[in-house]
């Protein structure tokens, strides 16, 4: 696989709320599954955007978890091509958690939240994606 010299390889970044319906076990806590799940769109937009189409996530070579996510907490999830070949893109991810709710006052409500100053990585990734040289409608 070759990097394409002068192209401009793009980055994606995707940033949304971990919804009640995303705590799956004690706590709120969310499924490690949920950050595969952001990665995999993020995947999408960089093959979209790289070759016109979709195509197809092959495998992951590393996923690391490093940090619990929880109902209510905002994550960022980021994206980018490192290598390039015939149909494979190599690809990066990383999710933060960059806001996350504070704790429920007297009366039980939980609606404050802090932005985090720093953000904390949740999680990383490394995986390839296959779009055919059939279905690559940019030309590079």
């Amino acid at each position: 696989m070759t990097n394409h010299g002068s192209d401009v390889l793009p980055e994606v970044k995707l940033r949304l709320r971990m919804s009640a319906h995303d705590g799956h076990y004690a706590g709120a806590l969310v499924d490690g599954a949920r950050m595969l799940q952001l990665f995999g769109d993020v995947a999408t937009e960089l093959l979209i955007r790289y070759d016109g189409d979709e195509g197809l996530f092959r495998a992951y070579e590393s996923v690391e978890f490093l940090a619990p996510v929880y109902a209510g907490d905002y994550i960022e999830a980021s994206g980018r091509i490192l290598r390039v070949g015939k149909t494979s893109r190599t690809m990066e991810f990383e999710a933060r958690k960059v806001i996350r709710p504070l704790p429920a006052n007297a009366g039980g409500a939980v609606s404050a939240a802090e932005v985090l100053e720093q953000p904390i990585v949740v999680c990383r990734a490394k995986g390839t994606c296959v779009t055919p040289v059939e279905l690559q409608r940019i030309r590079h």
